[in-house]
């Protein structure tokens, strides 16, 4: 999954924060709920303008960012 379709970092929502494209939820929302125990179609009923793809892909985005993550010795 290209998570380039669904997420975007503009300086003028949220502070720059990523969010899903044309909303203002951002990838930090979307994993901590996921971490606090909600499951995809709870996100979806609750937020209705959110779909699964978007889901996936915040998780995607967050892979990606963790693989290119570096340690400072």
């Amino acid at each position: 999954m290209d998570y380039r379709e669904f997420i975007e970092i503009n300086p003028n929502i949220r502070f720059g924060k990523p969010c899903l494209k044309g909303t203002r939820i951002s990838v930090y929302d979307i994993l901590s709920w996921l971490a606090s125990g909600m499951n995809n179609q709870e996100i979806m009923d609750d937020h209705p303008q959110i779909n699964n793809d978007q889901i996936l892909a915040c998780l995607a985005y967050s892979a990606d960012k963790e693989r290119k993550a570096t340690v400072a010795l």
